[in-house]
């Protein structure tokens, strides 16, 4: 006999410079997500395929609530460039409650703007384990050392070396995600300057690993390098999946824009992918 189908769940799978996303909009009939349907999901091989997984559900702050799921199932506070595809796919001016905080998000002929709100740099806000400089981190891994912290809704450490693309990050970027240091967890972000108000940028993402795009990843190493006045309050962010500016006004909050795409939209069975 035949198995039972069950509900279609409609999905729209975007991008945002290579770092991609299965969207999920559940504002009007409620989706329910655990962390290993998440990673079923996201999973390249058996399931849709995704960086991160995200889930659009009404909100009693904001115009819609932004739920972020990373490819291992874990539920996290911010990504960027999903905000500039949510931001894309509802159009216009909207605000967005994530579990980093509330963020407006621009539609604009030039791509998508997103408002971060103001970084968080105290070494308890970041969090690291007990009481530092953020701005001069004394800790080390290797070669890396003395990094920034920044959190702007997810926690980021930055270094600057000279040639990003000689670091190993596929290997120092789990040891650093998991350091005890960080209680939860890192975005770890090696960068490098290129000329005045631009920076290269390579990301291992916390529970996704190497991305082509990190948007936090960009604004916090935006705010470091600002910090460390390595750089203008306008900087342009080359990725390996392309190019974001970010603006650091003083005392203001950080503006990122850059490009979103829809790629395609699908549907999947929910008993294929139990919660």
């Amino acid at each position: 006999m035949p198995k039972s189908r069950g509900m279609r769940i409609p999905f729209r799978k975007m991008h945002g410079l290579g770092n991609d996303f299965v969207v999920i909009d559940a504002r009007e009939a409620a989706v329910s997500m655990t962390a290993a349907r998440a990673a079923a999901l996201a999973d390249r091989r058996t399931g849709i395929g995704c960086d991160q997984l995200i889930v659009l559900e009404p909100s009693d702050v904001a115009d819609v609530r932004m739920r972020i799921f990373n490819n291992d199932g874990s539920e996290v506070e911010a990504c960027g460039n999903a905000s500039r595809a949510v931001g894309l796919l509802l159009g216009g001016t909207q605000f967005i409650e994530t579990l980093g905080g509330l963020i407006r998000s621009e539609a604009r002929p030039d791509g998508v703007s997103v408002d971060m709100g103001a970084p968080r740099l105290r070494w308890d806000e970041i969090p690291v384990s007990y009481a530092m400089d953020t701005l001069e981190m004394p800790v080390g891994w290797e070669d890396l050392e003395n990094p920034v912290g920044v959190n702007v809704g997810n926690p980021h450490v930055i270094f600057f070396v000279d040639d990003a693309d000689a670091v190993d990050l596929a290997r120092l970027g789990p040891l650093i995600e998991n350091d005890p240091l960080f209680p939860e967890r890192i975005n770890v972000n090696v960068a490098s300057v290129v000329g005045p108000d631009h920076l290269k940028l390579r990301v291992w993402e916390r529970g996704a690993g190497l991305t082509r795009a990190c948007g936090t990843g960009a604004c916090a190493t935006a705010v470091a390098a600002i910090r460390r006045k390595l750089t203008g309050r306008k900087v342009r962010i080359d990725l390996p999946g392309g190019p974001l500016t970010i603006t650091w006004p003083e005392g203001g909050t950080i503006d990122m824009t850059g490009p979103a795409t829809l790629s395609f939209e699908g549907a999947f069975e929910d008993s294929d992918f139990p919660a």
